[in-house]
């Protein structure tokens, strides 16, 4: 193993940079037992892996893994293209530590700068939010005596200064020489500038500013480096520092996490609340809506990626391209198609294009664009920003407070709650919005990294909604779920992805960790390899999206044959997926089919059954039964208790999220063919009168419109729309995108 990504970066033969290498600084605080002093330790990411991932004409991947000292994995991803000048790079870690001692107090990314020009030809250049702060190591501007203006414009503008006026020329070493400087985004308000001379001397104190686009320069006219961040300030705290400059050989660092915030705190928000067992905890979800249990609201095993870039230059950038280079690190490129070659590929699943060409047709699409746009102002509004929560969303609104519930237990960060990956990447496909794009991009990549544990006891498992991302008791693969991954890697081929759905190829081993329905059994049950209980609804729909993933991008026999074993006993058992949970061999990958029972839960469905069913009827994969047991469970979940009584002997109980549910009577209708159900799926999607179940405030609010918040009793004004959850926001999404791609010609006139 060794610490260095790259030993040099040159340009036409000429050395610009050198020893690329990851830093971090980790802060170890004594137990309260052990006494002593707080330390901090820095460390060099050591290599213990190289693989060439692709090795093309055009572009070449090399893939690095090791640790950030004895602790923290990580896996760098270095991207070359032919003809280009800079290197993409792909930087994911795994939290690996004791949360009562370990603190991240540092995460970067360095790399030395060769400096062969005179100082005054030297240039420091670090982006604010618009433009780029323009430094000089050694000023020649707003001097006493004037060096000429051909070399005032020549350094402003990043070239060599030539020849000086005398007056100034034999008075250079007159002129301090900045070696530091430091660009610090504490927050997604504001960053801060400063720089010294050198170390045991005062930092002086630039002009701040508001959001940087984390990019920045260092060199000289005869070539540097350029250097930065994608989602800089919206990842906060991060930093950029370039050290030395006045010597010959700068050092830069992009600091993922800046060392001038506080050290990275992953502890639990609170002490468990005397709740020691599983009765107290339930009854702390009666009030709290969370589920705590000792030691699981641990962040062991959960990741960040990020992405920067590096890029050799044989000269100081002009402003503009400076400008353009920052912008193309934080919206990238993206090759891809219109939304008519994607649904003429059928894939996917269930969607359509947009439709407006109704009256009733125009008022849901505008009403799915008041939801996008709803979510975009809301991360604004309320700054849905930071190193672990950028792209994700809250959960539930309090109007009370004018806030969403931030701070109330299982009702703050969303954690893929109800599928607004879904709703997201569905809405894209349609209409091909790039904002929509990167606001999808955004949440698998955290939905994926941050709510998911990559190692430990709960690897594989994903975190319920909770205050902290990690802090909730429900480990499941309904949140790991590959469903919520397969958009952002088919559409852009994202290695990282991948590696994620990788994690995912025996998902079913997740099962022998815990039992999900551990606290509410009414049954003695412990996790048996021959007879794992798993549930038809939220467990086997993530299941069965990792095994078609598995098979698709792989090949694995192992994943198909689970896949249409499992497909074959859904359809052999007498009640299908109205039997609610089975028993997997996990030897055999198949499960007993003798179960005959009728359970359904409001959460089944939920969680992409309905995406992933879909889209294996419509491979045609040929599994007797398969079709046939989804189909029942789509007419008859909002069918009329007298029709579930007479086909099934019982009628069901526990029906709820009735607009959610109206995409699976639609798939049904348009199956069959069944104009009848189609009107009463409708009516379902719209507020049935005459339907007590009902109680989603979408459906119950006629006008949707933003209210206006200022005067005293809120910290800022907000434009509110407090009967949105995002519970019901994802869902309302996905039940129209579904009804209007499936039986949009049945949609009455409103």
């Amino acid at each position: 193993g060794q610490g260095t990504l790259a030993r040099s970066i040159a340009r036409g033969g000429r050395e610009i940079a050198r020893d690329v290498r990851l830093v971090s600084l980790r802060q170890r605080e004594p137990t309260p037992d052990e006494g002593g002093t707080v330390a901090r330790e820095q460390a060099t990411g050591v290599v213990e892996q190289v693989t060439v991932e692709q090795d093309g004409p055009v572009r070449a991947v090399v893939r690095l893994e090791g640790r950030h000292g004895d602790w923290l994995p990580f896996t760098v991803r270095l991207y070359f293209y032919a003809g280009a000048e800079h290197v993409r790079i792909m930087h994911t870690f795994v939290w690996d530590g004791d949360p009562r001692r370990d603190f991240l107090a540092g995460l970067g990314l360095r790399a030395d700068v060769v400096m062969r020009d005179e100082p005054h030809d030297r240039h420091i250049r670090l982006a604010g939010s618009q433009g780029f702060h323009t430094e000089a190591v050694r000023g020649l501007t707003g001097l006493r005596r004037d060096p000429g203006e051909s070399a005032r414009r020549a350094q402003v503008e990043g070239r060599a200064a030539g020849e000086l006026h005398p007056e100034v020329a034999s008075r250079l070493h007159l002129i301090p020489a900045w070696n530091d400087h430091t660009l610090d985004q504490g927050s997604a308000d504001g960053y801060t500038l400063r720089k010294r001379t050198g170390e045991g001397h005062a930092w002086v104190t630039a002009p701040s500013g508001t959001r940087s686009a984390g990019y920045g320069y260092a060199g000289g006219a005869s070539g540097g480096l350029a250097f930065g961040l994608r989602d800089f300030w919206r990842l906060h705290p991060a930093r950029l520092d370039v050290r030395n400059a006045a010597t010959g050989l700068a050092t830069v660092t992009v600091w993922l996490w800046s060392p001038s915030a506080p050290a990275m705190d992953v502890r639990f928000y609170h002490d468990g609340l005397g709740q020691d067992t599983f009765a107290e905890q339930l009854e702390g979800l009666e009030i709290t809506y969370e589920d705590y249990e000792p030691g699981f609201g641990d962040a062991r095993g959960v990741a960040r990626t990020h992405e920067l870039g590096l890029r050799a230059h044989d000269g100081t950038p002009c402003a503009a391209d400076l400008a353009a280079h920052a912008a193309a690190l934080t919206e990238p490129g993206l090759l891809t198609c219109a939304p008519e070659r994607v649904r003429a590929a059928g894939v996917f699943g269930v969607w359509d294009l947009p439709d407006r060409s109704t009256p009733a047709h125009a008022e849901i699409e505008d009403r799915l664009d008041f939801l996008f746009d709803l979510y975009v102002r809301e991360r604004e509004q309320r700054r849905w920003y930071g190193f672990w929560d950028y792209g994700d969303v809250m959960h539930t609104y309090d109007p009370d407070r004018h806030t969403w519930r931030y701070d109330v237990g299982g009702y703050a960060w969303d954690n893929s709650e109800l599928s607004p990956d879904l709703w997201l990447w569905l809405q894209y496909l349609r209409t091909g919005r790039a904002d929509v794009f990167r606001f999808a991009e955004a949440m698998t990549r955290h939905t994926g990294e941050v709510d998911v544990h990559h190692l430990g006891r709960w690897k594989g498992l994903g975190s319920r909604h909770n205050v902290q991302h990690w802090g909730c008791s429900c480990k499941q693969v309904r949140i790991s779920n590959a469903a919520y991954r397969r958009f952002l890697h088919y559409l852009t081929a994202d290695e990282r992805t991948g590696d994620l759905l990788d994690e995912l190829s025996a998902p079913e081993e997740t099962f022998l960790v815990m039992d999900p329905l551990r606290k509410v059994r009414e049954d003695v049950y412990t996790p048996d390899p021959s007879a794992l209980s798993v549930g038809l609804g939220t467990d086997w729909g993530a299941l069965a999206a990792a095994w078609l993933t598995r098979w698709e991008r792989h090949g694995d026999e192992r994943a198909r044959d689970r896949l249409l074993g499992t497909m074959a006993g859904i359809g052999a058992l007498p009640r299908g997926f109205l039997t609610g949970e089975a028993r997997l061999d996990l030897a055999t990958g198949r499960f007993d089919t003798t179960r005959d029972a009728i359970s359904v839960s409001h959460l089944s469905a939920l969680f992409g059954l309905p995406e992933i069913c879909a889209e294996l009827i419509a491979l045609d994969l040929g599994v007797p039964g398969f079709e046939r047991a989804w189909l029942d469970y789509c007419r008859l979940y909002l069918a009329p208790p007298e029709r579930q009584e007479a086909e099934l002997g019982r009628r069901l109980s526990g029906i709820s999220l009735v607009q959610a549910h109206s995409r699976l009577t639609a798939y049904a209708a348009a199956r069959t063919g069944d104009a009848e159900l189609a009107a009463w799926a409708w009516r379902k999607f719209f507020l049935d009168e005459g339907d007590q179940l009902n109680s989603n405030p979408l459906q119950r609010e006629p006008d949707w419109r933003l209210t206006l918040v200022d005067g005293p009793h809120v910290p800022h004004p907000v434009h509110e729309a407090p009967f949105v959850g995002t519970n019901g926001a994802a869902q309302y999404g996905l039940a129209a995108i579904h009804n209007l791609a499936l039986i949009g010609g049945h949609l009455p006139r409103r």
